[in-house]
């Protein structure tokens, strides 16, 4: 988690400094005295059109060209954030902003900062975060690589806005503008270049109010490789939506695969016990199949209510109304007596067969599905045990999983209840 601490005691100015334009900055000594003067431009038009003034700020992230003295002799202020990476710069120089509204970019020029007037003017409308859209404003020829622009972007924003209905165009625009106290609400820490949807997700999980405007792209003026590495970056982005998203991760293929053993084994059940003719198409293999895939289901779905209570504990997901409701049963003691039952259940089955079997002179049973069903219980059994206490550990070491005071205030002091969109 990024953790920095900066002097924030305010310098004397007529006017206080509304907006903060924040630029990460690793090695933009070329760029940076365009992106400054262009910044500039944008504060002028925002303090001539709604009568607020700003700063521009750059998060230096260990520069060695000296881009630190570059922008200080610009007229902006110089901030060192320690920790490397794309997020950290952003993270610490979000924290280290005078501004009650912060206005983030790159500072490599391929921004046009006068296109963020337009998202300052969302914010004091009353929206919370305002993305652009590079696709809505333009991209020039050759300022985004081709697997960029018609693979990467389109297909990352696309899982973005399935797994978590932002309705975004382009989720990983570099040109966003946000209430500060909404990014601090936030908790972002991503420190590579998934922060960019970070933000957006955990803003699309806390329900504000995420507007968009159109953003312009150039292409860079740095004379080196961009930092942003395809395939790579695009990966981390990918298992990042991924480990946000405890419903599609854990969640789905839990319901998916214990539906399709239970289809499996009341089939096969059926036919055993004379309800439907025949011997049916799901024999000995299929049952041990449908046997793997319920303990594997019912074992996700375990992780999917402990990673959905982790986040919520963590202060970027609200607890869904339904379990609220239910609090009372969601405790240690229910999921101990459950699977507890169920390994009774599983005894009782294990005995009956073993009792078959030894009737039987000890021959091969006749058919193995009441074992696999005993079996499939007691493992069912187990895990219910071992993943109520794994529950009661992430949430604090209590027998009650939700925690209701706890979480209503830590959703109340993460965004004011007014700024919740209906």
């Amino acid at each position: 988690m990024f953790v920095q601490r900066f002097d924030k005691t305010l310098p004397p100015a007529a006017m206080p400094l509304a907006i903060s334009i924040v630029m990460p900055c690793l090695n933009e000594a070329i760029s940076l005295p365009h992106c400054i003067a262009n910044a500039r431009d944008a504060l002028n038009t925002i303090e001539r059109e709604f009568g607020i003034s700003g700063e521009i700020l750059i998060a230096d992230n260990g520069s060695t060209d000296g881009s630190q003295a570059i922008a200080a002799a610009c007229g902006a202020r110089v901030v060192a954030i320690a920790e490397r990476g794309y997020g950290a710069a952003i993270i610490g120089g979000g924290h280290a902003a005078f501004g009650d509204y912060l206005l983030i970019g790159d500072a490599d020029g391929s921004y046009d900062f006068t296109d963020g007037v337009a998202m300052i003017a969302r914010l004091l409308a009353g929206a919370d975060l305002c993305m652009g859209s590079r696709f809505a404003g333009g991209i020039a020829p050759g300022a985004m690589p081709w697997k960029n622009r018609y693979i990467g972007n389109p297909l990352l924003t696309g899982v973005l806005n399935l797994l978590f209905r932002s309705g975004i165009e382009d989720a990983h625009c570099g040109l966003r503008a946000i209430r500060r106290d909404v990014f601090v609400a936030l908790g972002l820490t991503g420190a590579g270049m998934e922060f960019a949807s970070e933000m957006v997700v955990k803003a699309s999980l806390k329900q504000i109010r995420i507007e968009q405007t159109p953003a312009t792209l150039s292409v860079d003026l740095r004379d080196r490789a961009p930092h942003l590495r395809p395939w790579r970056d695009g990966w981390r982005h990918l298992r990042y939506l991924l480990m946000l998203s405890p419903t599609w991760l854990f969640g789905i293929p839990a319901l998916a695969a214990m539906g399709v053993a239970t289809v499996i084994l009341a089939i096969a059940l059926a036919h055993m016990l004379g309800l439907l003719p025949g011997t049916g198409a799901f024999g000995t293999s299929w049952s041990l199949v449908a046997g793997f895939l319920f303990c594997i289901g019912h074992l996700s779905a375990v992780m999917a209510a402990a990673t959905h209570l982790h986040s919520v504990n963590e202060g970027y997901r609200r607890m869904p109304k339904i379990v609220r409701r239910y609090a009372r049963l969601l405790t240690l003691e229910t999921m101990l007596i459950t699977g507890a039952a169920l390994l009774l259940v599983s005894g009782c089955g294990l005995g009956a067969v073993a009792w078959e079997w030894s009737n039987g002179d000890f021959a091969a049973l006749s058919t193995p599905l009441p074992l696999i069903l005993a079996c499939v219980l007691g493992a069912t059994g187990l895990q219910t045990i071992i993943g109520g206490f794994l529950l009661a550990i992430i949430a604090g070491h209590e027998a009650r999983f939700v925690a209701t005071a706890r979480q209503d205030a830590l959703v109340a002091s993460a965004v004011p209840i007014d700024r919740i969109a209906a």
